[in-house]
């Protein structure tokens, strides 16, 4: 062992009088390589210096090694501090203890626990074939249409190459139809570089084309400086989140169940998420003396609250609202003064022929109210399914000037959208319309994938409805079923000697037994003593029904089991 002195630096000697050591002189081994000179840790190399006050100006060696210096004074860890370092030998500034509570409380259950142990089962099946009852895991805890078997749609697929590589257009055109060529040669003679940033809102032509489309949605028109493109739906949403809450002071009334992104975003965020029920026993409507109930209590808990959320179509429990529910919701937010976030980016998966969709926006214009609305769109949801585009928008209504500036600040932050991203979104909302060149393909390949799915919704509510205590309300709208089955007393039991909530205790075995990957009902919320799971509509038609049989034979094995 090495000895070396610590020196103080003028002014900061112990004193009789000081709490600090009686005496400057401590033992330090394994002394740091000269690379860890201006670390503000309490601690050299491997080992903790003994002791606890601030005020070291250097540390030299009495042997012959090279002195180092410490780049500015620092206070040595605390008891807590110094247990951490002896159980972290590589000394790492970082451990999960000094992270802020906010991160930490995050949670995404879509890529949780059960994605996880998928992946060990898959590789399982791919090492040891034939050791699992089943051959292949099918992926239903998440909106990713591409990833299950979907096929892009040849116009979008199409028009996005050419904007990237627009040599295509002379090497190839015969590939391209007419209206393709045509809309790509516009866009590339205001933006002809893909590759480059583009404004912050957006690249111009592109927002012209989503107020144009607004316009004819809503019979109202619209601004394009009033729509900003984002990478994907979810950085809209984080980002005018943000806008709205500063501190666990504030909150925004949230669905339950919701997509989980409003709770992470908004514990992030270090606010608070204020749930209001939505009612199973009416296809998930929504009461406005709950949304009333929820409110008031809030506010009597010191809560600002600044918004409400509506997810329309619903994610996770595929309802679709109403025009009269769609009106109290407005008037309740105009009474309230709340601002309206309206996540509508599965308005095209609309299943049910009695409930069209409407847009938050037009039924606001209608009532003419004055308060802000906030409408989300994606290209990654609806027929076509561009999630890993990340292509989105915001569109922003009754938004004032210098709020619309605080708004535009926090997007630049980004630079911009990812312009194929961008792109991808345009054309979503601009398909080919009747004779144009490309339309009877578009047509066709949409028409498949829309039909499919609206079969698919149809049947997964009408097969699970079959299983003994299961209850699947009507898949309306989106691509998820959320139902609801009984748990007996034995399974709460084992799940709670598992250390697990006994929805998620349920999705694992159904996994392990089915290869079926779902999603708890506890990562999106839902009223106590109450399970169920998220369950997408997405994979493959010609294995969707054998999915659900799968599902009924195991719940019938699982409660003989616990029963």
């Amino acid at each position: 062992m090495s000895s070396y002195n610590v020196r103080f630096a003028p002014g900061a000697e112990p004193s009789a009088s000081s709490t600090k050591p009686a005496t400057p002189d401590y033992s330090i081994q394994n002394l740091a390589p000269p690379s860890m000179s201006g670390r503000k840790v309490g601690v050299l190399g491997s080992t903790p210096i003994k002791g606890r006050w601030s005020g070291i100006s250097s540390v030299s060696s009495t042997s012959k090694v090279s002195s180092f210096m410490l780049n500015r004074l620092f206070t040595l860890p605390d008891e807590e501090d110094m247990q951490d370092l002896e159980n972290d030998p590589r000394q790492v500034v970082l451990t999960e203890g000094k992270l802020p509570d906010r991160v930490k409380n995050v949670e995404y259950a879509v890529r949780g626990k059960v994605l996880y142990k998928s992946w060990e089962i898959n590789k399982q099946l791919k090492d040891d074939p034939g050791s699992l009852p089943f051959t292949e895991v099918t992926r239903c805890n998440i909106g990713n249409p591409q990833a299950v078997g979907q096929t892009p749609i040849t116009y979008i697929k199409k028009f996005a190459s050419v904007l990237v590589d627009p040599s295509l257009l002379d090497d190839f055109p015969d590939r391209y139809p007419s209206d393709i060529a045509d809309k790509a040669r516009k866009v590339l003679s205001e933006f002809p570089k893909f590759g480059a940033y583009s404004e912050s809102k957006g690249i111009k032509f592109f927002r012209e084309v989503a107020a144009e489309w607004m316009t004819e949605r809503d019979g109202y028109p619209t601004d394009p400086e009033d729509i900003i493109y984002t990478n994907g739906a979810s950085m809209a949403i984080r980002t005018v989140l943000e806008l709205l809450v500063d501190g666990y002071d504030t909150g925004i009334l949230i669905p339950i169940p919701q997509y989980p992104l409003y709770t992470a975003s908004l514990v992030r965020l270090g606010a608070r998420p204020i749930g209001y029920y939505l009612q199973e026993e009416k296809n998930w409507g929504l009461s406005v003396s709950d949304l009333q109930e929820a409110l008031e209590d809030a506010r009597e808990n010191g809560v600002k609250v600044m918004g409400l959320v509506v997810i329309n179509p619903s994610n996770p429990t595929g309802t679709v609202l109403t025009r009269q529910e769609m009106e109290e919701i407005v008037r309740f937010c105009e009474k309230n003064r709340l601002v309206i976030l309206a996540d509508e980016v599965y308005q095209e998966n609309i299943y049910s022929d009695e409930k069209p969709f409407i847009s938050f926006r037009k039924v606001a214009a209608d009532l003419n109210v004055s308060i802000e609305v906030f409408s989300f769109h994606s290209a990654s949801k609806g027929i076509k399914g561009n999630c890993g585009f990340r292509g989105g928008m915001v569109h922003c209504m009754n938004l004032d000037n210098d709020v619309m500036a605080q708004l535009y600040k926090l997007f630049s932050l980004s630079l911009c959208a990812n312009t194929v991203g961008q792109a991808i979104m345009a054309a979503q909302l601009t398909p080919p319309k009747p004779f144009d060149p490309s339309y009877a393909q578009y047509e066709k390949e949409r028409s498949a994938i829309f039909d499919s799915l609206k079969r698919k919704a149809k049947l997964v509510s009408e097969k699970l409805n079959t299983v003994e205590g299961y209850s699947c309300q009507p898949v309306e709208g989106a691509m998820y079923a959320f139902p609801r089955f009984e748990l007996p007393d034995k399974a709460i039991a084992a799940a709670d000697e598992e250390g697990q909530k006994p929805d998620l205790f349920y999705c694992l075995r159904l996994l392990e037994r089915t290869g079926v990957v779902a999603v708890p009902g506890s990562g999106f919320g839902q009223r106590e003593g109450t399970y169920h799971y998220r369950l997408t509509i997405l994979p493959e038609e010609s294995k969707f029904e054998g999915m659900l049989d799968r599902i009924k034979a195991f719940h019938e094995d699982f409660i003989k089991e616990f029963s």
